[in-house]
């Protein structure tokens, strides 16, 4: 550091306060600063910098091993919010959702000094079992799996199947058809009550769920089922990927999307844009999820002795229309109704 303040002609404490991010440095200081580390080739030691201030200036995050894009995002998320803030991470992906899977990542993060951990916990019981792991490492959990024992940061998935569902009855649908994720999911059974409680209120039949997966081969499979049935003018999906199976069906089977029937996702995936025809979906902010998961383990780290800290973050989802909803075409049975339809409906 010494090195860096002589050849930038600045003090240590300057450099100090470029490399820890301190707001209170002109632009064209910060730059000479960052110029003269590049030239010496300069970098932090972790370990002395432990030695002085007793912090690892590391973070733990607790990932699990899967290609949904859900909890993948959240990994990405988090992990660029903890390096924003100048701190290094290190993760633990787990196979498993379940309380020994969780034990032993907690104390691999440990033998690494983290100061904290961000749990990704899309069911109850990793939370739980992290309240019981970390009693003296402050801990946070993303997702719906949270429990109040440890702060969490979570999707408001009640309001955002609510958005979903309202959408297609204002546009004139009868009623909303649901494509549920899996039950013992906490974000499939919170889309799940958003999108019947909005029914429940506006005085509109309430349709059968079968639950699956999170699969667009599940959303296929429930998509068949619903094409068949020529009441079905909207459906409500509970992921983008169950929304890609149920478009696939409703093609197969000679229903058009949106002419016949109407497809709301949930997620938010780039790749909806990309859909044929482009998804209306409810989308997520990752990005800011990781923020607010950073922020409440922070003011855990930083917490002074008696005072109040923030332990739940919820985050209301937005949603983003594309050509994939519209007003429903005339009644079924009517005379400009489509082929499928020619005797009087009985919807």
């Amino acid at each position: 550091m010494r090195d860096v303040a002589e050849l930038a002609g600045v003090s240590t404490q300057t450099v100090s306060r470029v490399i820890n991010r301190h707001p209170h440095v002109t632009a064209a200081t910060r730059q000479r600063v960052v110029d003269a580390m590049r030239k010496l080739d300069y970098r932090r030691n972790p370990a002395a910098r432990a030695l002085v201030t007793r912090r690892s200036g590391t973070l733990g995050i607790i990932g699990y091993e899967s290609p949904l894009f859900g909890p993948t995002s959240m990994l990405y998320a988090i992990e660029g919010a903890a390096r924003a803030a100048g701190y290094f991470v290190s993760v633990a992906s787990v196979r498993h959702l379940d309380r020994g899977s969780v034990l032993d990542a907690v104390d691999w993060l440990s033998q690494q000094s983290v100061e904290g951990v961000i749990a990704i916990a899309p069911k109850s019981a990793m939370a739980g079992a992290l309240a019981e792991a970390s009693p003296g490492i402050a801990c946070v959990t993303v997702g719906g799996g949270s429990i109040d024992a440890v702060p969490s940061a979570r999707i408001d998935n009640v309001a955002g199947a609510r958005l979903a569902t309202r959408h297609l009855l204002d546009l004139g649908h009868r009623t909303v058809h649901h494509v549920a994720g899996p039950g013992d999911w906490p974000e499939a059974s919170e889309r799940l009550r958003g999108w019947r409680a909005v029914l429940r209120e506006a005085g509109r039949p309430v349709p059968a769920v079968v639950s699956g997966d999170w699969s667009a081969r599940a959303g296929y499979e429930q998509g068949q089922r619903l094409a068949a049935d020529l009441c079905v003018t909207a459906v409500f999906c509970a992921s983008d990927q169950l929304a890609l199976g149920v478009l696939r069906a409703l093609h197969e089977a000679g229903r058009r999307v949106p002419e016949d029937v109407s497809v709301v996702g949930f997620d938010g995936a780039l790749d909806g844009a990309h859909y044929l025809p482009p998804l209306t979906t409810v989308r997520q902010d990752f990005s800011e999820l990781g923020r607010l998961s950073l922020g409440l383990l922070l003011s855990q780290l930083e917490q002074v002795e008696g005072a109040p800290t923030q332990t739940r973050q919820l985050l209301v989802p937005e949603l983003v229309v594309r050509r994939s909803t519209a007003v429903p075409s005339r009644p079924l049975g009517s005379p400009n109704a489509s082929p499928f339809t020619a005797a009087p409906s009985p919807c």
